[in-house]
């Protein structure tokens, strides 16, 4: 199994940034697919997840009308679309994976109910 998130950089605040991560070894539409994150010296923290065919999604407050994720499941592929982007978004970001037949957001906004994670990649947000 391989989750690989691209996509991260360094921008300015207010700018935008377009993540993605590629799937592999899994039934990718049998999983809710998530995005966190993980600031140095913190935990890391829920940001977004997306339900198996997309109906549905589920955001942190922090990025709520910023933040847009997206899935295409003929292309294994999880987006996270970023806007607005403000220093407090700095942060390696991680896709993961939640093999679950029910969408609970207690359940996953919860990092350690994820089953597979992606490698992280960096997002700098300068002020």
């Amino acid at each position: 199994v391989q989750l690989q998130a691209s996509g991260g950089g360094l921008v300015q605040a207010g700018g935008s940034l377009r993540l993605s991560c590629v799937a592999s070894g899994i039934t990718f539409n049998n999983y809710i697919m998530g995005w966190f994150r993980q600031a140095p010296g913190k935990e890391r923290d829920f940001v977004a997840a997306i339900t198996w065919r997309g109906g549905n999604t589920h955001y942190a407050d922090s990025v709520k009308g910023r933040f847009t994720i997206s899935r295409d499941n003929a292309k294994y592929t999880v987006n996270l679309q970023m806007n607005n982007l403000v220093p407090e978004d700095t942060a390696v970001y991680y896709c993961a994976a939640y093999l679950t037949r029910t969408w609970h957001i207690a359940s996953i906004s919860t990092a350690r109910k994820y089953d597979y994670w992606g490698q992280g990649t960096q997002v700098t947000v300068s002020s």
